[in-house]
């Protein structure tokens, strides 16, 4: 397995700088933030290193030949927005904008795309899984189309009142990553799998490596510290009691995730998600995040 890290907490660094710090530090993968240039107020959304809108083959050149200086590869280029949003005027905007980069993953020779289901979080499950049975088939098979894996990500998106209690992210729970895949039985649709949003629901992130290896394409490294203070006082419908976290800084017992994942057979990247707080102070302090993860993580990799 490689390490690599994904590069939307980064939106004040070019690509070229993200390479060249990345290939010194000796990282083997990049994921890379594919967002339209279109502001989005979400936090780590909205950025945008390679564009897709406008990408020529003299581009494809040079992002080739940065990574190849670098010694670096592109494990996933990634956009992340709602594409069950209920307003459809947005929603269509988010369908397009992930074909362009699905296209642009093809063009680089990227096989995997990163990115959300979504939801609307005023419906209940089955109302969800209606709409995603209604809108998913056609994006799945854009990408196959295009042999490109679609690598979905199982963040709930759950961060405010105004989001419960579904989140705007569908595929949260193995249960309904087996209702997803049930409906829609392609070899290019399957995880971005990210421990950190299984620990705090209490799913045993281990058990998840074994029972759905097949659908593993990806993985993100980011950990949960669970404030027990916190919780007491708020319960488990409250906030603010999981804490994103500098993977090794929290609760995850790494050692045992990337143990199962070398028992199923996967041998791809574990991919930094930096979005921890204490290392945000500035670029220097995120790039120090990053690089704490690598330190921590690197005695797993072989």
């Amino acid at each position: 397995m490689k390490l690599g890290f994904m590069t939307a907490c980064l939106p004040e660094l070019s690509l070229e700088e993200i390479a060249k710090w990345a290939g010194e530090q000796g990282f083997g993968m990049l994921e890379v933030a594919c967002w339209p240039k279109v502001f989005e107020k979400r936090r780590y959304a909205g950025t945008q290193h390679i564009e897709v809108d406008n990408l020529t083959e003299q581009e494809i050149a040079r992002v080739k030949e940065l990574l190849a200086q670098n010694q670096l590869e592109i494990s996933s280029l990634g956009y992340y927005p709602n594409h069950l949003d209920p307003n459809l005027e947005n929603r269509k905007f988010y369908h397009e904008h992930l074909k362009k980069v699905i296209r642009a993953a093809e063009e680089l020779g990227v096989g995997i795309v990163g990115t959300f289901v979504g939801r609307d979080p005023k419906t209940n499950l089955e109302e969800a899984l209606a709409e995603y049975g209604k809108v998913f088939p056609d994006l799945v098979k854009f990408a196959e189309d295009h042999g490109v894996k679609l690598a979905i990500e199982n963040c709930p998106m759950l961060y405010s009142l105004d989001r419960w209690p579904g989140g705007t992210n569908l595929a949260t729970t193995p249960a309904i990553w087996s209702r997803m895949f049930e409906a829609i039985p392609s070899d290019y649709f399957g995880l971005n799998l990210d421990p950190s949003h299984l620990i705090w629901q209490q799913i045993d992130y281990v058990k998840v490596v074994h029972d759905f290896k097949e659908k593993i394409f990806h993985v993100h490294a980011k950990d949960t510290r669970i404030d027990w203070d916190k919780l007491n006082e708020v319960g488990i419908f409250g906030f603010g009691w999981y804490i994103d976290k500098v993977a090794g800084t929290g609760d995850i017992d790494w050692n045992s995730f990337i143990t199962a994942l070398y028992e199923v057979g996967y041998d791809y990247v574990v991919s930094i998600e930096h979005e921890d707080r204490s290392f945000e102070k500035d670029t220097a302090s995120k790039l120090r995040g990053i690089l704490l993860a690598k330190q921590l993580l690197e005695p797993y990799m072989v």
